[in-house]
């Protein structure tokens, strides 16, 4: 039989404090209170040893076990941690092992390994502060949408990119992902038009107070509803309830979705080697979103999912800068410092002063409507990109037409226009009865 080391000296302790008792050298209560057990306990110790002599103290409910792990495999697991995922948290780590290195042993085996290996601390357990609010039951009833600023390519240090996540409160399934440069309304919708153009039209969204999210008139206050942003539009467009978080607590899921991507995501693509935000974007789509997804995801309370299709509905459209403008005199309208040149139109001679919306769209075109009618579409530097349309004129009245004049058809009973020749100026003289 193998014993173990400390068994052998835990036996043999026992043994020398029971010899010195039966001697009469000891009591057995000062026996007892050596070997830090009840005296009741000692007397069975003491038949043991009496019985089995050293054989009899060994507790055999201490051995190894039968099913225990080939040391190699601990060592296997052990090194590739320390050489090549040293930082990486356990349940990650235990992930890329299982995937990439055929490790087939469970998580708290793992984690137990690397603890006694002194490569990962022991953490204390942590109390619930208060209770956690239960997911909403459909997938798509609820959207959260945060942005994080971070360092996300660890070969580029000195460099901060903010990644815009959307997450499914029913299923905590991760819908989108992209590093920006910042975290704008323009990158918001390109986020939203993402999502609703894959899986459809959410009932709710879930954001913080930023900018791009609502007006809060006092630093800290409530939202005032009054005063929509771009992006309050858009959603109060398409039906979708915009809710904003008054602490960071209230969003909870979100902010950890965001330590899990800034301790996974920052890993993995030191991992891979890559360097740069287009990049970065590729491994997120094809390759980080899809393993995250298989691992957190789970299914909802109901089956039937919440998403609304969106067919017929003009996303363009409505994801969109939008802001109404009055035409100025010289026919051309400006927004954010851009200025557009709105062409003649057909059955107008002018369009100075008409209240129009100018619209910047998410693929930074510019367009000029007047209702349903679109005066126009420009590049994101103001030039027109229909064909049809005319270039930029160079004053004030170039948009009118020059063209040569309609002639008139010859009334009946006057002789016809003589042709060539200046026209008379002067007054006319009296006709008289024709003979």
């Amino acid at each position: 039989m193998v014993v173990a080391r400390a068994a052998v000296e835990r036996a043999m302790r026992m043994q020398e404090v029971i010899v010195r008792a039966l001697s009469g050298t000891i009591s057995w209560l000062q026996a007892a209170d050596i070997l830090g057990i009840h005296p009741r306990s000692l007397r069975r110790w003491r038949a043991r040893y009496q019985a089995d002599q050293l054989y009899g103290l060994f507790d055999h409910r201490r051995r190894p076990s039968g099913r225990r792990a080939p040391l190699g495999d601990i060592q296997h697991i052990v090194r590739v941690y320390r050489e090549r995922y040293r930082g990486f948290n356990v349940r990650h780590f235990h992930r890329l092992a299982r995937r990439d290195h055929g490790v087939r042993y469970s998580y708290s085996f793992v984690k137990l390994a690397l603890q006694e290996a002194g490569l990962v601390p022991k953490g204390r357990a942590r109390g619930r502060h208060c209770r956690r609010r239960e997911p909403r039951p459909c997938f798509g009833e609820l959207l959260h949408l945060d942005g994080s600023r971070h360092a996300w390519l660890a070969r580029c240090p000195a460099e901060r990119q903010t990644l815009i996540a959307v997450l499914d409160d029913a299923t905590k399934q991760l819908l989108y992902a992209q590093l920006w440069p910042g975290e704008t309304t323009e990158a918001v919708m390109t986020a939203l038009q993402s999502v609703f153009t894959t899986h459809g039209l959410p009932i709710a969204l879930y954001t913080d107070r930023a900018r791009w999210a609502f007006y809060t008139p006092r630093v800290g206050g409530k939202v005032d509803p009054r005063h929509p942003t771009q992006l309050g539009r858009a959603l109060a467009r398409l039906g979708i309830e915009h809710i904003p978080a008054y602490s960071p607590q209230a969003r909870g899921r979100s902010e950890r979705l965001n330590r899990t991507l800034q301790d996974r995501l920052v890993k993995e693509l030191q991992l891979h080697g890559v360097a740069t935000v287009a990049a970065a974007n590729a491994y997120l789509r094809e390759q980080f979103i899809p393993a995250y997804n298989e691992e957190f995801a789970r299914p909802p309370a109901e089956a039937h999912p919440a998403f609304v299709a969106c067919e017929g509905v003009d996303l363009e459209t409505l994801l969109c800068h939008e802001e109404e403008r009055t035409v100025g005199p010289d026919n051309v309208v400006t927004l954010e410092a851009v200025p557009l040149q709105v062409a003649k139109q057909p059955g107008r001679r002018t369009c100075a002063g008409l209240r129009v919306l100018v619209r910047r769209h998410l693929d930074g075109r510019h367009t000029v409507w007047h209702g349903p009618r679109c005066l126009g579409v420009y590049d994101r530097h103001g030039r027109p990109v229909d064909p049809a349309t005319a270039p930029r004129p160079t004053h004030a009245r170039a948009h009118w037409a020059r063209g040569a004049r309609s002639t008139s058809r010859p009334i009946s009973g006057y002789p016809p226009k003589r042709p060539g020749g200046p026209r008379r100026r002067g007054p006319r003289l009296p006709i008289g009865p024709r003979a």
